[in-house]
């Protein structure tokens, strides 16, 4: 129902409403039983058993389900109880990696909550004849309620009457000026949101003024739950990480069960006892799946989190690290995200040259800001160096204009008392005070130039409205400023007696100015290949302005108002997303359209902003930031980061650290998928060529588990490469697996497997007995693995690098060479694993054998730096 586009008479027929008696009690509480409470439905949560059933979903833990099972039945059918440590390792990795990934998810959703907290607790209504304080929750559609500033409005109502009333709505709306209420104002029928001047919406608040209005919406179907619905329809969508880690684990579970069958096959046709058999495919489904993984992902991603905080940014969601990382588009609020929502005072003319506001301003224009001040109502109060700014921030901003050249409200408003005013009304567009300056009667009238240069007599008008069309084309908004002596204050002023005859005394120009550090922060991101993108409530006029100093809005882009995007079917927005860097005047599910349509062109979609208006599209996006300080809790919940110090260039570092953890999280999976990928070649082609698995399942785990895991851990704690955000952002499709580092990890894995199977034909040759190969294959494998971790550190030369810039590696390397030196040498814990005593002579040649990777690929690092250099 366009309520806005009916006449206050309509509407009341329509809900049956009496706007001098209210509904009466026993209406209202029909109607509330019929429609609902006047509340926002919650979203049910899932319970922490679905959470964590939940996590057994995933295609790596089933197949490690399945090996536990396998492992148990044997160790059942065995006589040997240290069997029984495999299924039990096994199913602690399964339950380790489902507790982590609750913990994780059970950081619920918060939007819907926040959304209810901006309810208004309750609200003043006409029932029955006489003003009552209702519960907000009780409020009903026909309900009449009373506004004046400082209110809360607490559910979507058409105005009946208003006087100089004003609501902040940029928490809806974008909007960083309060936006004017008039009851009598006739809007169009396609209006947007922050057009409708003779509605009050439910969420936002009243800061100048009074009125009196009807409620046509309650809970849902107000506009805020509408973004309730598009917040509650918005599915979690999984990161790129996520996803490709889901698709990975599917491939090695599908490769793991494909060499199982070749293996079952080559067994039961060599004439190999069963049991042997599944304790093979056990070996191999352990040795083809990194269990470790998940984990590691997990805590190199926690201690990602970490340094972010420091450096000013909160992560709500671990994977959301990488995701920013990856961003190629930032669509951000203009609204204190690239500006200060702040009004500010940045230019004045009083006559000759038109000044920008500094301090130490001309004596004209400190003339004129006085007289502005003294027609203000707003007041800057200051406690322990704290500023608390009270008031309409277009008086505030003039206030602290003032101040700026020592001119302080309350001692002027002292020296100059006022004796008579005339309030600002939407109709006029004026405010009038009369004062008592140096003992004359002074009339001061301030207001938009268009009205006040038509009650001005003898001034330069051409002059003046040049100025004052210079000063709009800046997107300021511009007051103008002036004056009538008086002879005596009038008892009851009126506009004839005090807005007539004036004298012009100046023009003053303000805006909410775009943050310094966001200059900067933009700059940054277009280096790294990031397309900064301006999504705005504002009007276009404003919000391109704003968007021409910060570098977002150049050459060969263009602004689009809401009105157009309107227009646009999704095929033409998709066709033409590229061409827009701002787009102003959008509602909610505007926003939600863009994020879209950059993601339907492939790229990953940071969506920042502060505001409720904000909350739809940030959950939309790959990864939404909200701002901390200015944020409302809606958009906080909506959120997957919060910049605690709302500051744009905080994003920059929390992508450059994002990328850092990315690398480094490839790293790791390197690391463990080479190491992984040579175990399962090592006991593929053992099977193969002699019909002998050279690992135990339970040596397989270690290795996965101890070994592996702490360097790769360390890898993980890597330093951020210097030259990171001079790349182009990854594509939103491109495999962990690009640039070469499939076919890297399989011929590590080869690598591995050649050196793993010559100390297991070397042990058993010298050694003598199957246990000394074993053990013999045991100690290559693992050793080498732990000086292949610091090849993986960079794509550089260690010489380049240097062993020194990551300390968690050597001592990942140290507690990992510990471990395996005290399974090998303490007897009863040796012969749990399998391992036996060997020569002085064997352990030398598997040293040897282990320190072979860094060799091969510290050569093939040169060859690629010669290469390069030649290239170029």
């Amino acid at each position: 129902m366009l309520w806005y586009h009916q006449t206050a008479d309509e509407v009341l027929r329509q809900l049956e409403a009496n706007e001098q008696a209210g509904l009466a009690p026993e209406e209202a509480a029909r109607r509330l039983q019929r429609d609902g409470a006047n509340r926002l439905n919650a979203k049910k949560k899932k319970t922490a058993l679905q959470r964590f059933a939940e996590q057994f979903k995933d295609f790596m833990v089933i197949i490690l389900m399945i090996a536990a099972v396998i492992s148990f039945v044997v160790a059942l059918g065995g006589h040997d109880k240290t069997e029984f440590l495999e299924p039990v390792i096994i199913l602690g990795i399964v339950l380790l990696n489902a507790t982590l990934g609750v913990v994780q998810e059970s950081k619920a959703e918060k939007a819907l909550e926040a959304l209810q907290s901006l309810a208004a607790p309750t609200a003043k209504a006409l029932r029955g004849g006489s003003v009552q304080v209702v519960p907000a929750a009780d409020l009903v559609a026909g309900d009449v309620i009373l506004l004046e500033a400082g209110d809360f409005v607490p559910a979507d109502a058409r105005l009946l009457e208003s006087a100089s009333l004003k609501c902040e709505e940029s928490a809806l709306t974008g909007e960083s000026v309060p936006a004017e209420k008039d009851a009598a104002a006739q809007v169009e029928e396609n209006a947007p949101l922050g057009d409708r001047r003779n509605m009050v919406y439910s969420g936002t608040s009243v800061v100048y003024g009074r009125g009196r209005a009807v409620i046509v919406a309650t809970g849902m179907n107000t506009e805020m739950g509408v973004i309730a619905k598009l917040l509650d329809n918005e599915a979690d969508e999984q990161t790129p990480l996520q996803q490709k880690l889901a698709k990975l684990g599917k491939t090695l579970g599908i490769v793991a069960l494909g060499v199982c069958a070749v293996i079952f096959v080559i067994g039961f046709l060599s004439g190999m006892p069963l049991m042997e058999i599944f304790m093979t495919a056990v070996s191999l489904a352990v040795a083809a799946i990194p269990e470790g993984l998940p984990a590691i992902v997990a805590i190199v991603l926690a201690m990602g989190v970490q340094r972010m905080v420091k450096k000013n940014a909160i992560i709500r969601r671990l994977p959301a690290v990488e995701t920013l990382g990856s961003a190629s588009v930032i669509c951000s609020d203009k609204t204190g995200t690239l500006t200060q929502n702040r009004m500010t005072l940045v230019k004045a003319w009083a006559g000759g040259e038109v000044e920008e506001i500094a301090g130490g301003e001309s004596e004209r224009i400190q003339n004129l800001l006085r007289l502005a001040t003294l027609c203000c109502d707003a007041s800057i109060e200051v406690q322990d160096g704290k500023e608390t700014l009270i008031g309409d921030p277009t008086e505030v901003a003039i206030v602290a204009a003032a101040r700026k050249n020592g001119i302080e409200k309350a001692a002027l408003a002292a020296d100059c008392p006022r004796l008579a005013e005339l309030p600002f009304d939407s109709d006029r567009k004026l405010m009038t005070t009369v004062n008592r300056i140096d003992g004359k009667l002074l009339a001061i009238v301030k207001g938009a130039f268009d009205v006040l240069s038509q009650r001005v007599v003898n001034f330069d008008e051409r002059a003046a409205a040049e100025v004052n069309a210079a000063m709009g084309e800046d997107a300021l908004r511009v007051l103008a400023v002036a004056v009538k002596p008086l002879d005596e204050a009038p008892e009851n002023p009126t506009s004839d007696q005090l807005e007539q005859g004036l004298t012009f005394v100046g023009l003053l120009g303000m805006i909410d100015p775009p943050r310094e550090e966001a200059k900067q922060a933009v700059a940054t991101c277009i280096k790294a290949g990031i397309r900064p993108v301006m999504i705005t409530g504002d009007h276009v006029a404003t919000a391109s302005a704003i968007a021409r100093q910060l570098g977002i809005l150049t050459d060969g882009t263009e602004a689009i108002s809401g009105t157009q995007l309107a227009a646009m079917s999704e095929q033409e927005l998709n066709l033409n997303i590229r061409r827009y860097s701002v787009y102003a005047r959008v509602s909610p599910e505007d926003k939600i359209r863009i994020v879209k349509a950059w993601q339907n062109s492939g790229a990953v979609v940071s969506m920042t902003g502060d505001g409720v208006n904000d909350a739809p599209a940030l959950k939309a996006a790959d990864i939404g930031c909200a701002m901390g300080v200015t944020g409302t809790e809606v958009a906080k919940g909506a959120a997957d980061m919060i910049l605690t110090d709302d500051n744009f260039a905080t994003i920059v570092s929390a992508v450059k650290e994002g990328r850092g953890i990315y690398d480094n999280i490839k790293k790791a999976v390197q690391f463990l998928l080479g190491s992984n990928i040579g175990e399962l070649f090592t006991v593929f082609f053992s099977m193969l060529f002699w019909r002998q698995s050279p690992l135990l399942a339970i040596q397989l785990l270690w290795i996965n588990l101890v070994t592996d895991g702490l360097p790769a851990l360390a890898l993980g704690m890597e330093p951020v490469e210097k030259d990171v955000m001079s790349r182009k952002p990854k594509p939103k499709n491109e495999s962990i697996f690009a640039g070469g580092l499939g076919v890297r990890i399989v011929l590590q894995g080869l690598m591995f497997a050649a050196l793993t199977l010559s100390g297991f034909y070397i042990g058993y040759t010298v050694g003598g007995s199957i246990e000394a190969a074993e053990t013999m294959a045991f100690l290559v494998l693992a050793v080498s693995q732990l000086f292949h971790a610091f090849n993986v550190r960079s794509t550089h030369s260690l010489f380049v690098v240097g062993l020194t810039s990551n300390w968690y590696m050597l001592g990942a390397f140290a507690v990992s060479m510990l471990l395996i030196l005290l399974i090998a040498f303490i007897p009863p814990v040796a012969a749990v694993f399998g391992l036996v005593r060997l020569t002085q002579q064997l352990y030398l040649i598997a040293l040897g054998l282990a320190f072979v990777p860094v060799v091969i690929i510290e050569l093939e690092k040169l060859g690629r730096a010669i290469y390069r250099k030649i290239k170029k």
